[in-house]
């Protein structure tokens, strides 16, 4: 019987690379997106598409149902979906902050309460994707960064309920993931596609982290820094907050 996965963002560049790496290895995936984003995908019987607005309670809730009927127990959720918001607080609004929030953080809490009794079935895996911005701070992301360290923080308190019943938790924290290069499409508040910042450095492409977070995940890390950045970052702003600010600075700040 084949392994099931759940992906939401599933029609986003890291969503698509994370299909096609389980679907190589026979897996069965399910893909939940926007409506508008999963017409763009081509059919496959081994893919499901739910539509689904994760900053929909009720939506959500339903969808979950669904899929929790179709395949009762669930060895993978890849919690993926996201957004971006790039610009300087003073310049944004509090509706902004609140929508980042309600995407990156509610929309994974969300799925996570939806398909908890699946994946304890499956004795699966939460996967959260965070990013370097949620254990240190980066410029010009005051609501994305709020929304990834709020991510980490309920991923990993959710490991220590969920072990019991033989589910993992995992956390991964990639840097700058070429997921819609030049494509932006940021609303006046600097909200937009994930992976299309033109102040990112070091990117890698959207297979090349896939891949990396999967290799972690089966070697059994509970945390997964993606790439030579969020490696780095990952070990200097433990040994020395102040000097990964600075280089952060250095490195984004024009």
């Amino acid at each position: 019987m084949s392994r099931v996965a759940v992906i939401t963002g599933g029609a986003g560049g890291l969503g698509q690379a994370f299909m096609r790496q389980l679907l190589e290895e026979g897996w069965r995936v399910v893909l939940i997106d926007l409506p508008g984003a999963l017409a763009a995908l081509a059919a496959n019987d081994r893919v499901e598409q739910v539509a689904c607005d994760l900053t929909d309670e009720a939506a959500v809730a339903s969808a979950c149902a669904g899929i929790s009927q179709r395949h009762p127990a669930i060895d993978l959720v890849i919690h993926n979906a996201g957004v971006t918001q790039i610009g300087l607080f003073d310049e944004t609004t509090l509706a902004s902050q609140k929508l980042v929030m309600e995407i990156n953080y509610f929309g994974s809490v969300r799925m996570a309460a939806g398909l908890l009794k699946a994946v304890r079935a499956g004795r699966g895996t939460h996967l959260a994707v965070s990013s370097v911005a949620g254990f240190a701070p980066l410029y010009k992301r005051t609501a994305y960064a709020a929304s990834k360290h709020a991510l980490n923080g309920f991923f990993s308190s959710l490991a220590s309920e969920e072990a019991q019943h033989g589910v993992r938790v995992v956390i991964a924290a990639p840097s700058f993931v070429a997921t819609n290069p030049g494509r932006l499409d940021a609303s006046a508040d600097g909200i937009g596609r994930p992976g299309a910042a033109t102040d990112g450095f070091d990117e890698m492409s959207p297979d090349q982290a896939a891949r990396i977070i999967l290799d972690g995940w089966r070697h059994g890390k509970d945390f997964i820094p993606v790439g030579r950045v969020a490696s780095l970052g990952w070990r200097i702003n433990r040994l020395s907050p102040r000097l990964y600010s600075w280089l952060m600075m250095r490195k984004i700040r024009p």
